[in-house]
């Protein structure tokens, strides 16, 4: 067999490698976005229509996959950023930065949990949070400079809220998934340094209350 024979065998088989991988990843990302980032690798796989062996060929480790499947979330992250700091209103930046920020988490829970871990032994993860940290403060400074946002407001807070915002997300996703909506302005109210503004969602019932809880309970 000649170079150039060789070199035509070897092309489809890349090919086919890069399309193996490209399923992986689709799978993946589907998976994780209904399921959370501890969705079963062995469904992936089968999803992806590949064995198991050959996701752990592409993707030796879960956070591998994790990275490769939320890569397009962080660069929606990146670009709400962008065009939060953007805006002529600072204060209109933080609350389009936050809510493109938690429409992201309910659209994949993956990606929710995602933003509430820290992986320390993961030198690409840490930079990427270490990178949403910095826009949170920036976004968060440019609204204080402003005198829009209360002054005593730090990134922590936010990141808080974040976290709680994610809780908030899995409990209600069934009985009422645009409640997070009216605990967001709920909260954006309490850190304007001006008066509240109308808040676009009405309150949970007892019910939607109740249904969550049990929700809650079942889910640890």
């Amino acid at each position: 067999m000649t170079v150039t024979d060789v070199q035509q065998v070897d092309r489809p088989l890349r090919r086919d490698a890069r399309e193996r991988r490209s399923r992986l990843v689709a799978a993946a990302q589907r998976e994780f976005a209904a399921h959370g980032a501890d969705a079963s690798l062995e469904k992936i796989a089968r999803s992806a229509g590949v064995a198991i062996g050959t996701l752990y060929r592409h993707f030796p480790t879960r956070l591998d996959l994790l990275m490769a499947a939320f890569r397009p979330r962080v660069q929606e992250f990146r670009d709400g950023a962008a065009t939060a700091l953007a805006m002529d209103d600072p204060w209109d930046g933080l609350v389009y930065y936050l809510e493109n920020l938690f429409a992201m988490q309910v659209g994949d829970r993956g990606f929710n949990d995602f933003l509430s871990r820290r992986f320390t032994d993961n030198a690409e993860t840490e930079r990427i949070h270490d990178e949403m940290c910095q826009q949170i403060e920036d976004v968060l400074t440019r609204a204080q400079d402003a005198g829009e946002a209360r002054p005593d407001i730090t990134q922590a807070d936010i990141v808080n809220l974040i976290w709680s915002n994610g809780r908030i997300i899995d409990a209600t996703s069934e009985t009422a998934p645009n409640a997070w909506r009216r605990y967001l302005h709920l909260m954006l109210d309490a850190y304007r340094a001006e008066r509240a503004h109308p808040i676009p969602e009405p309150p949970m019932t007892s019910d939607q209350l109740y249904n969550a809880m049990v929700h809650l309970s079942e889910a640890k």
